[in-house]
């Protein structure tokens, strides 16, 4: 087994560390008080192609793999959370379907400037009455002609006050469940369509969480997203590789929560040496850096198994899992020790703290990585007898 990184994911990762430690990290906090989307700031990440790492040149992305792409998240979101979400959410729920269902027409006019970054996408699964019972959409798309007109809402649906377009799941069939959910790409400023309110969250202020309202919203047939009622085993794999995203993210959160502790501890002072000096502290930091390391294997190894087009459904779930979990853990810890610091803001940790929680509820909570993981376990355990 080989460990190390290709060249080209080590240059990767140090551009994006450079990058984030220059022009994300100095903004961070001001991004979380503010509220501010961090427009200036995905205009310098196109520049660099982070907003298509992914996505292959052909189609105006960076024809980069998926490690690199989990490498960069990791490092945007040591500096900033909010901003690794925009370009985790806009990279893996929005521009990737397109590229794995989509037309060519629609890589064309849609996938093309998402790669480019130069509009911001969104994806749309969410309802009010369906969050990790995604078969519940009740947003419905009936067919006129040369268009389908769709009715419904969503919620909780990042980058939607900003997207350029969101592609969104609709029921275009007559059965219940999972049977006739399709997708479909849907323009901004298409009549009918209707931007909600802006959620106040717990943390990723910098990040735009919103309500989405479809009122006779008429969309071109031609804006289907691959075959009609396809949508579930759509998102599905959509799902998936989002959910490599959300590891990479907790991952980048924690490391950057161990990285403030860790300079807290050497250059605190207490009983007359530093804090780093006393054992319960460094058994604290020892356990958190062998968690986040432990973690962002799960993540890689995921991210390898997608790389060369295997199934890596279960090791998607395991680190998405094991690494917010772990990064809420680690966010605690890094608070203990800088003690009444880590609680008061004039210390990331507190942002940090705030951030992480999220990582647990999206893309599928917990206790949903958990019964997919159960069941590739068992569907595995049916293959092998």
């Amino acid at each position: 087994m080989d460990f190390e990184l290709s060249e080209e994911q080590r240059l990767i990762r140090e551009m994006v560390r450079n990058f984030a430690i220059r022009e994300v990290a100095p903004i961070a906090a001001e991004l979380d008080e503010k509220g501010a989307f961090p427009w200036q700031t995905i205009k310098k990440m196109a520049s660099l192609g982070l907003m298509g790492l992914p996505i292959p040149e052909k189609y105006g992305g960076a024809g980069a793999d998926n490690v690199s792409y989990a490498l960069a998240i990791e490092e945007l979101a040591r500096a900033c959370g909010s901003t690794a979400l925009i370009v985790a959410a806009h990279t893996a729920l929005a521009a990737y379907p397109i590229y794995l269902f989509g037309s060519e027409e629609q890589k064309r006019k849609y996938l093309m400037p998402l790669a480019r970054g130069d509009m911001v996408g969104a994806f749309g699964l969410t309802e009010p009455e369906a969050g990790s019972d995604a078969g519940a959409t009740r947003t419905r798309a009936v067919q006129r002609g040369d268009e389908y007109v769709i009715n419904g809402s969503k919620t909780f649906i990042t980058s939607g006050g900003v997207a350029g377009v969101v592609v969104i799941t609709a029921r275009t069939g007559d059965g219940e469940g999972t049977a006739g959910i399709s997708n479909f790409i849907v323009e901004r400023d298409t009549p009918g369509f209707r931007v909600g309110r802006a959620l106040e969250k717990m943390g990723l202020h910098g990040s735009v969480t919103n309500e989405l309202f479809f009122e006779d919203c008429r969309v071109p047939a031609a804006n289907l997203l691959g075959q009609p009622g396809r949508g579930f085993k759509q998102f599905l794999v959509a799902l998936d590789g989002g959910r490599v995203g959300i590891g990479a993210l907790s991952v980048g959160i924690a490391q950057g929560a161990l990285d403030v502790a860790l300079e807290y501890a050497k250059t605190r002072i207490q009983f007359g040496r530093p804090i780093a000096d006393l054992q319960a502290i460094q058994f604290m930091l020892a356990e958190m850096a062998t968690q986040v390391d432990a973690a962002r294997l799960l993540v890689l190894q995921a991210a390898y198994l997608k790389d060369r087009g295997r199934p890596f459904g279960k090791e998607a779930a395991q680190a998405k899992m094991f690494a917010s979990e772990m990064g809420e853990r680690v966010c605690h810890q890094a608070i203990q020790i800088l003690g009444g610091y880590g609680y008061v803001r004039d210390y990331p940790v507190e942002r940090m703290y705030r951030d992480i929680r999220l990582m647990e509820i999206g893309e599928g909570t917990s206790e949903i990585q958990r019964l997919v993981i159960a069941r590739h376990l068992l569907r595995e355990t049916k293959q092998s007898a």
